[in-house]
């Protein structure tokens, strides 16, 4: 049987060629990256941070003052308390566009429970129990601040669906609820898997997204009949005019695939006249209108 053999010559220059288009590489890639990152011109709000069990709050007042009302802003996943002042995040545009408009804006109260949290009632599940957990805590929150005249929720993706859970669950304590993107499905993480994968066809959702998302909802809750209780397009049905107004967006082609449901819920509330402000964006995950939101935010 004839050898092979490469001389080591040979393997040099190989050796040679494969470092130099590894290094024509990372130029390339250093040269062709974003150089900076758009920030925000505003002024930032006074912030003071509490922490109360597994509860994170900070609270956020505009420098030329607050009036009497409430907002109180639900994070998206792997964020936290910190955001609202984040001068690369839509949070900054919204104050100053409130800034430029000479604007009173509401005591804004930020809430975390970590990285990822779905706000649930207890159930089955250890990790349940938020919901009541942050409806205990509320009369400390304003007691810090004073009671307010109206309560408004805001929230964007994962923040998007806990508010959505919290204001359906207890309407009689919000005036507004805004939800950006909302995790809003047809179907429960407890649907067969032929469904899911036809759910993942027709909205166009990212299945590594899809993934973690069933994940995170199996830590809180664990059958059908649980996720009937947190999922909006149950809660929407026992609705009535009495509820609190809605603001529903999400982007055309969200890659979390929560078009669909948002746009089934907002046609189920107002069907069942809860008055609701649809928008509608072309775009992906998170695409925010920033005017009629932060409009939206204000109760005259």
């Amino acid at each position: 049987m004839k050898s092979i053999t490469i001389s080591v010559k040979k393997i040099i220059v190989f050796f040679i060629f494969f470092l130099l288009l590894v290094s024509i590489y990372l130029v390339w890639g250093k040269l062709t990256s974003p150089y900076g990152v758009q920030k925000v011109s505003f002024v930032p709000s006074k912030s003071e941070k509490f922490t109360q069990g597994q509860l994170s709050f900070t609270i956020y007042r505009a420098r030329t003052g607050v009036n009497q009302d409430i907002i109180y802003h639900f994070h998206g996943r792997n964020l936290d308390d910190a955001i609202w002042n984040d001068d690369t995040y839509y949070t900054s545009l919204i104050q100053s566009y409130w800034q430029k408009s000479n604007i009173t804006p509401p005591t804004v109260v930020l809430i975390s429970y970590g990285p990822a949290w779905l706000l649930t009632p207890k159930n089955s599940m250890v990790e349940s129990g938020l919901m009541d957990d942050f409806i205990s805590k509320m009369p400390l929150i304003e007691s810090k601040i004073g009671r307010p005249k109206n309560r408004i929720l805001v929230g964007e993706s994962m923040g998007g669906l806990n508010v959505l859970i919290l204001g359906l669950s207890h309407p009689e304590l919000f005036s507004r609820v805004a939800s950006l993107c909302p995790g809003v499905y047809l179907d429960s993480p407890f649907s067969d898997f032929e469904k899911i994968q036809e759910a993942l066809k027709r909205t166009g959702a990212d299945p590594k997204i899809a993934l973690g998302i069933y994940l995170l909802a199996k830590t809180y809750v664990s059958n059908e009949e649980e996720w009937k209780e947190i999922s909006p397009i149950d809660l929407i049905e026992e609705a009535n005019i009495h509820y609190p107004e809605l603001y529903l967006s999400c982007g055309l082609y969200d890659k979390y695939g929560n078009y669909e449901g948002t746009e089934t819920l907002v046609n189920t509330a107002n069907s069942k006249g809860v008055k609701t402000r649809w928008h509608p964006l072309y775009g992906g995950h998170c695409a925010i209108d920033i005017v009629s939101l932060a409009d939206f935010l204000l109760i005259d």
